[in-house]
């Protein structure tokens, strides 16, 4: 039981360098900016002329603060031999 609840909850903040806490706050700050983010590319699609580049800044600026968290030692995730987009767009 232990193991699953450290596998589920601290293994993947731990090994970016981060406590749960940490983490969530990073990810629930990613997950808003990316809804925001969808919200102005829908409303793009219905009205071209609202959110002409808001959604292209908000992904930029998410890659921005990814990269800036990255140790300068690491690799970004795409450049690892081992990885694959999750899905395919």
């Amino acid at each position: 039981m232990n193991d699953t609840i450290h596998r589920w909850f601290a293994e993947h903040p731990g090994s970016v360098g981060e406590t749960y806490t940490e983490h969530f706050r990073v990810a629930f700050s990613f997950s808003m900016w990316l809804f925001y983010g969808a919200f102005a590319c829908l409303v793009h699609a219905v009205f071209p002329a609202f959110y002409k580049r808001t959604g292209s800044a908000t992904v930029k600026r998410l890659h921005a603060v990814m990269m800036a968290r990255q140790p300068a030692s690491t690799r970004a995730a795409y450049q690892e031999p081992a990885w694959r987009p999750e899905y395919e767009i």
